[in-house]
This record gives C-alpha cells, sequence and structure tokens, in this order.
C-alpha cells in the first residue's frame, strides 16, 4: 500500500526559536515500512499546502496519515482531511499522535466522514495492525481506534524501542530543522514516558507514567547514522537513570561519535546526577532545558513540580558549573497583574540564563483540564498553543498581551536582536558560510510573531470547531479511566518511586 504520512504547519513558538524533524512520524514510518509499505513523508512545517496537494497527486497514496501532536493543529488537519477526500474519496484517511489521541470522538465528528479513524497512543505498532484492516471488517479490533463504526481495544505500547529506527531518509529539507543556534539539528529519542504527575503535562497521561529506555547500543547506532552535526535529545526528563546515560556515552565514545546537543530535564535529577551531565559536557552538551516553571513555592505547589526554588536555584548553580547554557520556562498565570509581570521581568534579567515564558493552558490530557476548564473563555483549537490566555485573566486581556509580550521581548532582547549578535557573530558567520540561515532568520522575527495586537485579535477569529469540555469536573484528580491513555501497568519499566516523592 502506498502511505504518506503528513506533519502539520508550525505553530506561534516554533515560528521563531525551533523547527523539529517530526521524529515520532518518523518512527511510524519507519514500522509501516517494515511491515512491506511504500511511504513518503511530507512535513507542512516546511511544505506548502499546495505541496501537499502536488504530492498527492504525484503519489497517489491509498492511505494518509496525519501527525497530531499539537491540540492547535486539529482545525488545519480536519480541513486538509477534508481537502484529500474531495481528491479521493477512497483515499484512507487517519489521524495520530499525542494530542489527537485525547480529542479522537471530537476529531470524528468535525470531520463528518474525512477522517475514516483516529489512532489512540503509540503509533508503531497500530499503524501497521490498522493498514492490514483497510478494507475489512476488522478495523474496529485493531488496538487504539477509534472511528464511527466503533472503537477498538486498548492501544497497546512498543515493548522495543530499539525495534524501529527513526525513517530519516523520507525527510526532505533536513537542514531546515533547527533549534537556536543549533543549525541544522535532528532529534533522538533515548527514552519514552514520564513518571512524575504535574497537573499542567500531559505526558504521563499518555503513557500511564511508564518509562522506557533503549539499549546504550541501539541508541549509538541511531546516532551514528546522523548525518547532522547537532542533535536534540526528546526525551522528556533526560537521564532519569544516571547509569543509562553513562552506558550511551561510553557507545558514543566507543564509534568516536562527536556533536553537539541540546536536552531537557528537571532540577532535582540535575541535582542527584549532576556527574552524568559533566560527562555528557565532555561529549559535546552545550544546551539545556529546565522547565521550572515558577520562581515560588506557591507556583511550584500550584503545578505540582514536587520541586522547591531551593532546588531550582541549586540546579541552575550546578548548570553554571557544568558549563551549560540553559534556557528556563516559566508559566505566566491568567492571574499576574502587572506588577507580578514586573517582578518576572525583574528577575528573569538578574540570572544568566535564557528565560522563556509560556501560558498556562488546561490541555485534554491533563488535570487542570477537569478542573480548570469550567472557567474556560474560548474553546477554539487555534488558541491552544500556550501563548494565548484561554482562562480568564486578571488584566484586560489586551492588557494582559501587551505585559506577556513586552515581558518577552525583555527577555528576547537579552539574548537575540542586534544587541546579543555581538557575542553570536562568529557562529552566525560560520553557519552563513555554510548556507545555514535559521539561526539567523530567527534573531529579527520576534516582533513579527509576537504582537499583542495580533494575539488579541485572534480571539475574535470565527471559530470553525470547537472543543467539548469534559462531561465531568472534579476538584481533585480524576479517575484513571478519564485520564489515561495508555493505562498504567506494572509490568512496564517504571523509574523508581523514590524519584516521585509523594506521587502516585
Amino acid at each position: 500500500m502506498r502511505v504518506l504520512l503528513v506533519h502539520p504547519s508550525p505553530l506561534m513558538y516554533s515560528e521563531i526559536y525551533l523547527r523539529l524533524e517530526p521524529l515520532g512520524m518518523e518512527r511510524v514510518a519507519a514500522a509501516v515500512r517494515a511491515a512491506g509499505h511504500e511511504v513518503r513523508i511530507l512535513d507542512l512545517q516546511i511544505f506548502q499546502h499546495r505541496e501537499l496537494y502536488k504530492e498527492f497527486e504525484a503519489f497517489k497514496p491509498q492511505a494518509v496519515g496525519f501527525s497530531l501532536n499539537y491540540l492547535a493543529n486539529v482545525p488545519e488537519v480536519i480541513d486538509l482531511a477534508k481537502a484529500i477526500k474531495q481528491r479521493n474519496r477512497d483515499c484512507f484517511v487517519f489521524t495520530g499522535g499525542h494530542s489527537g489521541s485525547f480529542v479522537a470522538d471530537e476529531i470524528l465528528e468535525h470531520a463528518e466522514g474525512a477522517v475514516d479513524c483516529v489512532l489512540r497512543g503509540e503509533g508503531e505498532k497500530s499503524a501497521q495492525l490498522l493498514l492490514e484492516a483497510i478494507g475489512t471488517d476488522s478495523l474496529t479490533k485493531v488496538p487504539g481506534v477509534v472511528s464511527l463504526e466503533g472503537t477498538g481495544p486498548t492501544p497497546t505500547m512498543l515493548e522495543d524501542l530499539d525495534q524501529y529506527f527513526p525513517a530519516r531518509d523520507l525527510g526532505r529539507r533536513r537542514h531546515k530543522y533547527f533549534i537556536g543556534v543549533l543549525d541544522p539539528c535532528a532529534s533522538i529519542e533515548f527514552t519514552r514516558g514520564c513518571p512524575w504527575d504535574c497537573s499542567f503535562c500531559s505526558a504521563w497521561t499518555f503513557y500511564g507514567r511508564s518509562y522506557r529506555k533503549s539499549t546504550a547500543e541501539a541508541a549509538a547506532e541511531d546516532m551514528a547514522s546522523i548525518k547532522e552535526p547537532n542533535v536534540f535529545i526528546v526525551d522528556d526528563v533526560a537521564f532519569i537513570h544516571p547509569e543509562h546515560g553513562f552506558a550511551i556515552g561510553a557507545e558514543l565514545e566507543k564509534r568516536k561519535i562527536k556533536k553537539q546537543y541540546y536536552l531537557e530535564t528537571r532540577a532535582d535529577v540535575l541535582i542527584r546526577n549532576q556527574e552524568v551531565f559533566h560527562y555528557w559536557r565532555r561529549l559535546g552538551l552545550e544546551y539545556m532545558f529546565l522547565g521550572l516553571e515558577a520562581i515560588d513555592e506557591e507556583g511550584l505547589k500550584a503545578h505540582r513540580k514536587r520541586s522547591s526554588t531551593g532546588t531550582n536555584i541549586k540546579a541552575l548553580e550546578v548548570a553554571r558549573d557544568i558549563g551549560l547554557t540553559v534556557a528556563i520556562n516559566l508559566i505566566a498565570d491568567p492571574s499576574w497583574d502587572e506588577r507580578r509581570f514586573e517582578i518576572i521581568r525583574e528577575w528573569a534579567m538578574s540570572v544568566p540564563e535564557i528565560v522563556h515564558l509560556t501560558v498556562a493552558t488546561p490541555y485534554p490530557g491533563t488535570e487542570l483540564w477537569f478542573t480548570e476548564s469550567r472557567k474556560l473563555t474560548t474553546l477554539d483549537y487555534r488558541l491552544y498553543d500556550i501563548q494565548h490566555a484561554v482562562l480568564p485573566t486578571k488584566l484586560p486581556l489586551k492588557n494582559f498581551y501587551q505585559e506577556l509580550v513586552k515581558t518577552q521581548d525583555v527577555l528576547n532582547r537579552k539574548h537575540l536582536g542586534f544587541a546579543a549578535l555581538k557575542e553570536v557573530a562568529s557562529i552566525a558567520g560560520k553557519l552563513m558560510l555554510k548556507g545555514q540561515t535559521n539561526f539567523i532568520k530567527m534573531l529579527w522575527k520576534f516582533n513579527k510573531v509576537y504582537n499583542p495586537e495580533r494575539q488579541f485579535a485572534e480571539h475574535s477569529q470565527p471559530v470553525k470547531y470547537q472543543m467539548r469540555p469534559p462531561k465531568m469536573h472534579t476538584t481533585g484528580r480524576p479517575d484513571n479511566s478519564l485520564l489515561y491513555i495508555h493505562p498504567p501497568n506494572k509490568t512496564v519499566h517504571r523509574a523508581e518511586a523514590e524519584l516521585t516523592p509523594g506521587g502516585r
């Protein structure tokens, strides 16, 4: 079967700071190809809609699968599915991905027959089974399938992360992928899942708080296949188990692989396992993302980070000692007023780290969706991108955006723009000589992308597709059956209980 897998267009934040290769889709592509199908990938972060239609006419796929990792892409994907069906009613159209898994019924309803099914959960095994079932009466027997004809069994997890390496060879214009100065940049996955249970996050509800690891040998083999000089390690929390990080590093050294790396981790993991991060600094680790989320105990408690301000401060000291460039994320709460934004600006300017702000958003799949959704001011999928306020703001909404963008702009000018260019002139020059312009272009995009008038006006745009609020609201954690895509399974490899003190 000819299968075309499509990644939707970039969201607001990624218009500037990053453009990551669709690693999950590449892994699904590898699994589908291993099952004997002819597969192509088209990434609309890079290509235009007209190029998708051109590819569709030339390739004549019998099945088209859309990745829906981000909720804000739902309207675009539904419209694209309808356009595909208009061109060929017999083409089987399906969606999969993280966010799509939590709103499967809604997608089918909005699509009005243009989407044949939604695949909930991990896609490697279920995509293989789905393609086998097309044209038979077995569709509703596929794990994770949700269709107008019925729902399949519980989604299944990939037991062996080493089974399918990403089909990177199917990617086109790979030089367009970057994150900050790491230009170009590939992505890699060492582990999958997260054992913590932050209230604003849906990683743990998707994976059932499981935590699986690739073998060190397979991780190094996958790394060896990457041609780019820079690699983003996409694990939700890097090096929870330090021995795993050391083992992978040893395999990389054995193969004489030398690259620059960017990863994400938690403050408490960095402090506890700082030796492995020191080791990876020698291997080429340059950049680290730390989701501190708040600068006070009250905020950390609200997000259930199971951390403290003291831990966060210590983590920044450790990262500085190691010699890493750190990017911090803070969550802007709708309750903030002018004074609170001012405090955040003052704090962010007092530390050397790069500070980003995202807006508190109760996504489907998070606990906040059940505890905060009664307060929602909009059900427009497009505004669920952590850059728009979807809960009531203490300030008038336009003023909230003015303060938000003012704060983001101050932090942007701290590290980007003409003033900061002096510090990165050498890097920028080298990238230009290599024909890499992603980083250079991002330096002056801020005012074009982040604009309070634009963000405020987007609330007034006609809403074609609206989200469904949850049927049940709660003041605490809802029943597991409402939260999890992959139910917790004691037989799945998990991080030790002491890593999540007080967790369930």
